[in-house]
């Protein structure tokens, strides 16, 4: 099984969740045995609460950790 903090080569390293800009699309992670395990789909920060872009609706986790959104072929 892959470990999940690795992705393609060139993925940007994980940030601190304190850090994460606004207004932009985000992939959002937390913590997992393995490192960090992303969410699936692209998150941005509206008053405070992280939703998910697609199905405009509130992230009902605490993230740890985010990185820029690359889209997925």
């Amino acid at each position: 099984m892959s470990n999940p903090d690795k992705n393609d080569s060139g993925a940007s390293q994980w940030l601190p969740i304190q850090i994460a800009p606004d207004d932009c699309d985000l992939e959002l992670g937390r913590p997992h045995k393995t490192g960090i395990l992303p969410l699936t789909f692209p998150c941005r920060r509206k008053a405070g609460v992280w939703f998910n872009v697609w199905a405009d609706e509130a992230v009902l986790i605490s993230p740890s950790h985010w990185r820029i959104w690359r889209s997925r072929i």
